[in-house]
Formats: structure tokens, sequence, C-alpha cells
């Protein structure tokens, strides 16, 4: 079924929406607060552990309710439905979008709107990731050797990679008594740096491709192959040391991966939503079982959230919108994810992928070309560390850049005062970026501190901090497993509820594809010495210099 929306700036609310901008767009948000002595409480949201402050916002009460009306006339709340009912919204490939059956109540039904029920098949595979976790970390699962696995090491690219990767690393405090690694890039210095930290005897591979036929990971995994059947191993032993998540079969078990440790996902699963699924297994195998399904269970609290909450105290959609807000009212560009908590190093690259391979489109799902911006560009590291690298350009640069700031109320380890320290940082840091430092501010600051006249006059203009940089902050009472899958549930809906609104297909990414095919040409043709004379001149001009220069090795 195809879904589409009027074309979305001829929409009422987006047109009271420019005049909106029109009347708001020079507002300081400390005016804001002034005039609202409540602005807190009207723009915060506490949901379970989770708070959601977006009261450092340019916005008025006014603007929100313009928001809402636009996404009730680009239909989202008829979207959500039709997503949670799987309706085959992934219009280009034709497919259901059921990444949240995958983290739903185990014991209910999951009908869809075919008649199916898809319960029983996740059941089951959630049965036998819990089977096989179980038994690596009891030792009943062993190497050819007989000795207990103490390394996994997950092969994958994109959303076999990225999302697993991030949980793990999130969830590290909580790990098991054993090693997880991830190799996704075809540099072979990905694997190779890998591989020397292991014990071919005690090393688990996961091969996580559904096809089986990705590039990438396919060679990577050969590369694993190879090593462990030089390190004395015979190809009888691949079946204990190497195990695939994968729709492909007889790709896999032709590899050497037994078929009862071949692990499904469906086609319904997209990449980059497939944490929830068996590309899981490396979470399950580090933190336990029991963990994974915590971890399941918050993200199908905020499942519940998004569905059944009024838009105007929804999370993810008042996160959506005002990324529109930013985005396709005031010019931003781009958005920084800031979590200050260690453990989510790897949110920011995570929400990359999750974000800009959703949006980033430039047609409608109806193929029609958009005329208005798309897809925010998603960076960001962990505070405070970024304090010390580009908060120079947030705080004083040329660009408007809405920032999320995340952080935990209580901290997983009680050392002394970090915790305070960092905590302090992070709350600094946003009332900083609204507030700014005004000229007179600026200049008795420096007159306070003894400086003369030409010397104020000289430094003063560096000195002036505009502010007015919007910022939503959100707290979590610390980084559990539930927590954690919400957070991640929450930006999945976030990033939906744009699309929604950009009326764009969010579940498909052929941007990707283009480079690949090329990819495999200029493979071939690298494969002797032989100048090409295909190709546009520059790429021509690059394969004959680096085939040349390789010549010479």
């Amino acid at each position: 079924m195809t879904i589409s929306t009027p074309r979305l700036k001829s929409l009422p609310a987006w047109q009271k929406l420019k005049q909106h901008y029109k009347e708001i767009s020079n507002v300081h948000m400390r005016e804001l607060f002034t005039s609202q002595p409540d602005r807190f409480d009207d723009f915060s949201i506490a949901w379970q552990e989770l708070l959601l402050d977006y009261s450092k916002n340019r916005i008025t009460e006014e603007t929100i309710q313009l928001l809402v009306e636009l996404a009730n006339e680009c239909g989202l709340p008829e979207a959500i439905e039709r997503m949670f009912t799987g309706e085959k919204i992934n219009n280009t490939e034709g497919r259901e979008v059921l990444h949240t059956a995958l983290r739903s109540n185990i014991n209910k039904p999951y009908n869809i709107v075919s008649g199916d029920d898809v319960m029983p098949e996740i059941r089951a595979e959630l049965e036998k990731m819990k089977d096989f976790s179980d038994a690596v970390h009891s030792g009943r699962t062993t190497g050819y050797t007989g000795k207990p696995f103490t390394s996994v090491v997950n092969i994958g690219i994109g959303g076999s990679d990225l999302g697993p990767h991030m949980v793990v690393n999130a969830l590290q405090y909580y790990q098991k008594d054993i090693d997880i690694y991830f190799v996704s890039n075809v540099d072979d210095a990905d694997i190779a740096k890998t591989l020397k930290k292991l014990d071919p005897e005690t090393t688990l591979f996961i091969i996580s491709s559904k096809t089986f036929t990705t590039w990438e990971t396919l060679t990577n995994a050969h590369t694993a192959r190879k090593w462990f059947l030089q390190s004395g191993a015979d190809s009888s032993a691949l079946s204990k040391h190497f195990i695939a998540v994968s729709s492909n079969v007889p790709e896999a078990t032709a590899f050497g991966v037994a078929e009862e440790n071949i692990f499904e996902f469906w086609d319904w699963v997209g990449g980059r939503y497939s944490l929830w699924s068996a590309i899981g297994l490396s979470i399950a195998l580090a933190v336990g079982y029991d963990k994974f399904s915590e971890l399941l269970a918050g993200a199908h609290a905020m499942d519940k959230h998004f569905r059944t909450t009024p838009l105007e105290k929804n999370i993810p959609v008042i996160l959506g919108l005002l990324g529109i807000w930013y985005d396709n009212f005031f010019g931003a560009d781009s958005q920084a994810i800031i979590p200050y908590d260690q453990y989510l190093e790897y949110l920011p690259s995570y929400l990359q992928q999750a974000d800009m391979e959703s949006n980033g489109k430039r047609v409608t799902r109806n193929g029609e070309e958009v005329d208005y911006n798309t897809g925010l560009i998603v960076w960001g590291t962990t505070g405070t560390n970024g304090q010390h690298a580009y908060f120079q350009l947030l705080h004083q640069g040329t660009r408007l850049i809405p920032a999320d700031f995340l952080a935990a109320v209580e901290s997983l380890n009680d050392i002394g005062e970090h915790h305070r320290l960092l905590i302090a940082n992070f709350l600094a840091q946003t009332e900083a970026l609204i507030r700014g430092k005004t000229v007179d501010e600026a200049r008795a600051s420096l007159e306070e501190s003894g400086l003369d006249n030409e010397a104020i006059e000289k430094i003063l203009p560096h000195k002036v901090f505009p502010g007015n940089q919007p910022t939503n902050t959100i707290f979590y009472q610390k980084l559990t497993p539930f927590n954690l899958g919400a957070l991640i549930a929450m930006y999945e809906h976030k990033i939906f509820a744009q699309g929604i609104i950009w009326d764009l297909n969010s579940f498909d990414q052929w941007g990707v594809e283009l480079g690949k095919s090329l990819a495999k040409i200029i493979y071939d043709e690298l494969d002797d010495n032989e100048p090409v004379t295909t190709h546009g001149q520059s790429t021509r001009g690059l394969i004959n210099y680096f085939k040349q220069k390789s010549s010479m090795i």
C-alpha cells in the first residue's frame, strides 16, 4: 500500500509555522524564560525513569501546538498504527516494518494486517538465542578442544555491527566473563589487529549477514576462517567455532556453519533496526540473556508510550517535531548528540546510521523530488571531551546547531567526585548555550578583572557569547539495560515521526547501492597491472596511479 500526504509546504499548519517563525525567530530564550516562570514544568515530560526537558528550545506553546497540528495533517497518528499493525509501509521493498514485534510481550500474539501472528517464530528464535547463550556461559558449549569460549567476534557491517557494538559497549558494566570484539571494516587492519588478540581454541565467531553475500562481511569471515584453520584445526572444527545470523542457510552451511547454529531474522527487520533480533546475539553473549530481555522490555515500554500517548506529551514525537522546526524553518544543517556518559560513547555513531540512512532521502514515498530539507546531519561525542573540542563552535560559531544532552542521575561507578563534576559540566553547558554572555556582562566581568578601558575594548568582542542555542536535556536514572532499550527506541520512533512528516520511506536505503556496484567493477580492474581506459577522467587516473604504485611493491 502506498501512503502519501499532500505536498508538505502547502499544508495549512506549514504556512502557519512559516508566519510563526517570522514572529519568534529573533526572540532570545532569556526572554522566554523570563516571561514564562513555569517554563520547565510546561516543557518537560517525565516517563518511567526518564526525563525530557525541552524548555531550552526556541519555542512557545503556540510553536508546539502548530507542530502537533502539522503532525496530524501529515497523518502521523495513523502512520504509527499502520506500522504497529504490520502494513507494508516500506513501500519500495513491499515489506512490513516489525522491529517493534521483536521486543513485544513474548507471551502475547502480535497479529499483523495479513492475519498472521508473527510471535511464534520470534519466540522460537529468542528461545534458541537463550539456549545458546546459556550454554556458552555455562561451559556446556565449548570449542573443539573442549575449552570454554573466552572471546566472541561479531563480523558484520552497518546495522549488523553498529547497533550491537553500541549496546555491548554501553552495557559493559554488566558484562559476563567473556570478551566481545566487533569487526566491520574491510580494511585489513580491522580484522588483523583483532585476530592478534585471540586464541583460536577459545574464540567463537558470529557471521552476521542476512543474505550471507555482503562483500565486506564475507571477506572478513573468510580471513577469520583461514586464520582458524591455519592454527592447526581441521575443517570439522569449523562448526564448533563459527555460527551465523542469516536467512541464507545453504551459503552459511557451505561456509562451515552447522545448520543448528544458524540464527534467522526476517525481511521485515531492517538492518539498522535489527539489534533486537538474533543480530543481538553478541549482546546476549556479552551480558547474558536475562539482561538482553531487559533491553527488549525497555524498548517495548517506549513502543507503548509512542503508540498510545497524545502527540503533545509523546517524547519521540516532541523530539521529532523539534528537529523539523530547526531543519525546515531555522535552516539548521546538523544536530549534535552529546552523551555525558562514557558508556554511551558509540551512541552518536549508531544514530548517524539510524537517522541519516533512514531520512537521508530526496524523494517522497511516491518518488516525487522534495522541495524542502530532510535529514539533519547527526554527529557528536561524549562530554566532557566535547567541551575541549567542538564546543567553541557551539558557543561562538555562526551556525545554529541543536543538541541533545544525555546523562544518568546515578553513576554505575561510585568513585569520588567524578559524577558530581560530570553533572555540573552537563548542566552548566546547556545553561551557557542558551544564556550566552551579553556585551554589558562581558564588559563588567573584564572591569572586575582590573583591565584598563583600552584593553577591555580590544578583548571585548571575543568575550561575547550570543547564546540562544537550543538543547534538549535527557536524564535517565542510571544506565540499565531497560533504560538503554527505551532510549534507543525513543530515537527510532523520533526518526520515524520525522520521516512521516517529510513523506519519506524511512526503511529503505537505496543510496548505498551505487557505490557498492561500482566497487565491484573496480575490484576486478585492480586484478592486473594493465592501465584502464574506462571511468571518468579522475577515477581513471586514480586507478592507474594505484596500479602503477602497487606494481612497484
